[in-house]
């Protein structure tokens, strides 16, 4: 069985807070990845970057001082048509990374495991490397037109670090 993970294609990130041109565009090609994976009987799972009031008061909100992906507000929620079906698993995280799925990578065994959503250079590339942790001897995907960041060289950067630390990049 291969694991796909969305990570954070929250309205906040696409056109809200913290939303950039071009973030839309990803909609198409992670519903049709979401798609494939579920007609194909593999594992879709999401993370939803999760803040609460108190946001400006944390470390990230000091070095990040815009409120994004507040809980119980429409930034936190998914953009588009990116949802999970039933049954399947979303990970609030309350950082970049997330511990909780990467327990969740480590009990169990994937073929492959493919990263996709927002942003490339922060929440996708933490959840690469702790998948890549959690599953050394799997394969690591992370396909560059499936994310994206609103700064284009950090973007090429993020995908040259996962390169170098063998995430596959397709």
């Amino acid at each position: 069985m291969r694991l796909l993970a969305v990570i954070d294609y929250q309205n906040d990130f696409v056109n809200g807070t913290l939303g950039f041109a071009g973030a839309e565009q990803l909609e198409g090609i992670i519903a049709d990845k979401i798609d494939a994976y579920r007609k194909a009987g593999d594992e879709v799972v999401f993370t939803l970057d999760t803040h609460h009031e108190d946001y400006l008061d944390t470390n990230e909100g000091r070095m990040l001082p815009i409120k994004h992906c507040i809980k119980g507000t429409s930034g936190h929620d998914f953009f588009g048509g990116i949802r999970p079906k039933d049954g399947e698993r979303v990970f609030e995280k309350g950082t970049f990374g997330s511990s909780e799925l990467f327990c969740y990578i480590q009990s169990r065994k994937y073929e492959s495991i493919e990263i996709v959503g927002l942003v490339s250079n922060i929440c996708v590339i933490s959840n690469a490397v702790l998948a890549k942790t959690a599953a050394p001897e799997t394969p690591v995907i992370v396909d560059s037109r499936a994310t994206a960041s609103a700064d284009a060289q950090l973007h090429k950067e993020a995908i040259d670090v996962m390169r170098g630390l063998q995430i596959e990049i397709k």
